[in-house]
């Protein structure tokens, strides 16, 4: 039983939304993704998705996506992307899917680890502001803490999280996402949303103050699953 990840699936069964158009790197990129899971994940691993699973507009848009993934091994565990137009209330995700873990306000446990995650948001910088995306950014704080609030009330003392956007700004300085990491002692933060080598430099990568923060967009792992926990 092992723990992967992978964000960015950027599926469009149901929709006219080529991804090619963002380079010649994501031609196909689905069947790329379906030969790598298959080679390395089993029925009995555990794989984190962090947003930007699918650009349906709408749950029932979703289904062809969200079922070409329920047949690919293992068990999904999903947080919202900024692209996630399709995300409903969990009540309705649970009862239309089943079959897949949606993280909302909540938390999963995997082993002797609880998993976390929200979508996050742009992280401020004080070299500009921006009213909007700071009321967001403050309630996508929020819920991250509700997250991992609902993980240590459930007695879980160690945490895996998920964010979709960056745990910082493109500076890489310190954030309500990075304090929160500490205070809670999350042990591994995986994020997505990072795309072209360009933005690759604007997420923070490594061990820091004992988290290792791992960047799981697929076009960045070449679209193939990062190994976790083995």
């Amino acid at each position: 039983m092992s723990l992967y990840a992978i964000g960015d699936l950027h599926l469009s069964f149901s929709t006219d939304k080529p991804m090619d158009v963002f380079g010649p790197q994501w031609e196909r990129h689905y069947e790329k993704i379906e030969k790598n899971w298959k080679k390395h994940i089993s029925p009995q691993d555990t794989v984190l998705i962090p947003g930007d699973t699918s650009w349906a507009m709408n749950i029932q848009e979703a289904r062809k996506d969200l079922e070409w993934i329920a047949d690919l091994p293992g068990r999904k565990i999903f947080i919202r992307g900024n692209h996630d137009y399709w995300w409903a209330s969990l009540k309705k995700m649970k009862e239309a899917y089943p079959e897949h873990i949606f993280l909302q306000n909540n938390h999963e446990t995997y082993g002797e680890f609880a998993i976390c995650g929200t979508r996050g948001w742009v992280c401020p910088n004080d070299a500009k502001t921006d009213l909007h995306d700071e009321k967001i950014y403050k309630r996508e704080l929020m819920r991250f803490e509700m997250s991992l609030e609902s993980a240590k009330k459930d007695g879980c003392e160690r945490i895996i999280a998920m964010l979709h956007y960056p745990p910082t700004n493109e500076r890489l300085e310190p954030s309500g996402f990075t304090e929160s990491i500490k205070k809670y002692g999350v042990e591994i933060l995986v994020y997505g949303h990072l795309h072209n080598a360009r933005a690759y430099g604007a997420g923070i990568k490594g061990v820091l103050d004992g988290t290792s923060y791992e960047l799981v967009s697929s076009d960045y792992m070449d679209f193939k699953p990062k190994l976790i926990l083995p």
